[in-house]
């Protein structure tokens, strides 16, 4: 009989998410992540070291959170094939569940589209400033529809597909280095002054683990959507992230929307180059239409998982 853990963590994330109760009384397992990566990078990524001693840090910090996550995650495992047996993989897809976030994603962008069908523009500014990192104050409504979808894009590759293909490659301990390192780029994998030198180690290590998972997420957003992929292989590479630009281009390209361009972050605009050739124009319509090629790319994934662990 094959595993199923894949599948059922996949169910049990898209069924429930990531419960606001379970939050409120226990937080997050990237939570501890980023305690971790606060306290290195508040010892270790002080202003006054050179940049070599601060990138050897921050190649530390990445191996301690590495360690942590992996080990655990790898004597967890254990436990669960050691003490159930054949029904041990009811408890790896529990412990894995955590690490996907269809759910979280799906609500997410959804309410940034009822704020804007409700025209109520400082709503839907709240709402996608929870998903994206840059400015909000002065978006209108384009502008938040686009980052939305944008978000959405780039995010089923960070928060689902990556994930799941780390599971399937290398179970719990897999998933859950993913998402440690991933959680580090986040924090520290920066170009600002700050960031380069500690944070590169994590940026460095978040392309590469991306890499391949990016581009299957941009192949399934195509087929998701029908369509894209001349926008996916023409586009892609003109994002600054190796693997971003891959998921964003075939959204881009099946909605047939012009996606990234200038973008303001804390307060500095930054010319980046448009991807895809359709319209400028989005709006609350666009994000339903991008919510429903993201529900069916997330089905496609879950029959690559079911075929993945049933050969396996």
């Amino acid at each position: 009989m094959a595993d199923p853990a894949a599948l059922a963590a996949l169910a049990v994330d898209a069924a429930f998410g990531w419960p606001h109760a379970l939050y409120r009384r226990i937080g997050h397992p990237v939570g501890l992540f980023a305690r971790l990566i606060e306290t290195c990078e508040a010892h270790w990524n002080r202003p006054d070291r050179a940049p070599r001693a601060r990138r050897l840090l921050g190649i530390a910090t990445l191996g301690i959170l590495v360690l942590v996550a992996g080990g655990f995650a790898w004597f967890a495992q254990y436990l669960a094939l050691a003490y159930l047996g054949r029904w041990g993989w009811v408890a790896i897809a529990v412990m894995a569940w955590p690490a996907l976030a269809q759910r979280s994603l799906y609500q997410h962008v959804r309410a940034v589209a009822d704020a804007l069908e409700r025209r109520n523009l400082p709503a839907a500014r709240r709402a996608v400033g929870a998903i994206v990192g840059r400015d909000t104050a002065s978006l209108d409504e384009i502008d938040i529809a686009r980052a939305a979808i944008e978000s959405l894009a780039e995010s089923f590759c960070d928060g689902i597909a990556a994930p799941l293909f780390w599971f399937l490659l290398l179970g719990l301990p897999g998933i859950w280095i993913y998402k440690a390192v991933n959680t580090a780029d986040s924090l520290i994998g920066h170009r600002e002054t700050r960031w380069c030198a500690f944070g590169w180690a994590a940026a460095r290590t978040d392309d590469a683990m991306n890499y391949l998972p990016a581009r299957i997420a941009g192949l399934l957003i195509c087929l998701a959507g029908a369509g894209g992929w001349t926008t996916m292989r023409r586009d892609a590479r003109k994002h600054a992230s190796p693997n971003a630009g891959w998921p964003e281009a075939a959204m881009a390209g099946a909605l047939g929307l012009r996606l990234a361009g200038p973008i303001a972050y804390d307060g500095v605009m930054h010319d980046k180059p448009w991807i895809g050739t359709g319209r400028m124009t989005a709006s609350a319509f666009d994000i339903r239409h991008a919510l429903r090629i993201y529900g069916a790319a997330c089905a496609l994934l879950w029959l690559v998982a079911g075929g993945v662990q049933w050969a396996l």
